[in-house]
């Protein structure tokens, strides 16, 4: 009697466990088969991507003439090259070069120095091939310095002097242009991390 009471109850757990194998496969496929309505989301916030576009600015350039006369050093030609490489270069706005000079001589020798400067620049600039009817030159002479061009005393300041010699180079740009930000370097952005991480730092 007891055998028989036994093998009844272990009949009865294993139809309450059930068997596996002939469950409705119908609920798995459901679930894999579903299609997902889930969007795809950009990883690319929207004003990250906003502020890769940033206005062209116009580019101011200096050319020194530091050893007074009108000849282009090396220094000069190398920065004149890195202009014509510019995108505000490429863009093919206006040209605008200012010849200044120091307060050495007479007014009119002043003038002429100043001239002089400025056309030595854009003769380089047109034996590059840019043209002539995009540049323009003006004559400042002394009147637009930059440093003292003499000592409280009255003697010649020539650190001042020396910088009075020079040439600014001005490119326009078309209004409401454009451009692709360029990347921050490895570099820089490595900067900005420690400065972070200075600033986060307390004092000691």
């Amino acid at each position: 009697m007891r055998s028989v009471l036994i093998l009844g109850l272990s009949s009865l757990a294993l139809l309450a466990c059930g068997d596996t194998t002939d469950a409705d496969p119908t609920v798995v496929d459901d679930v894999e088969a579903s299609p997902s309505t889930t969007e795809p989301v950009s990883i690319i916030r929207p004003d990250i991507e906003e502020a890769r576009m940033v206005p062209l600015e116009p580019l101011a350039l200096t050319i020194s003439f530091g050893k007074s006369g009108d000849e282009l050093d090396d220094t000069a030609v190398a920065l004149l090259e890195d202009m014509l490489a510019s995108r505000q270069f490429e863009a093919g706005g206006a040209i605008t070069i200012g010849g200044h000079s120091d307060a050495g001589g007479d007014d009119a020798v002043n003038q002429r120095m100043s001239q002089s400067r400025a056309d030595a620049v854009k003769a380089w600039l047109v034996g590059q091939d840019v043209p002539e009817d995009r540049i323009t030159t003006i004559a400042f002479g002394e009147q637009n310095p930059v440093a003292p061009n003499a000592l409280p005393d009255g003697e010649p300041n020539e650190p001042g002097r020396i910088a009075n010699r020079r040439v600014e180079i001005r490119i326009a740009v078309p209004e409401g242009m454009m451009v692709e930000a360029e990347p921050k370097s490895l570099t820089d952005a490595v900067s900005a991390d420690d400065q972070d991480v200075g600033e986060a730092t307390p004092e000691s």
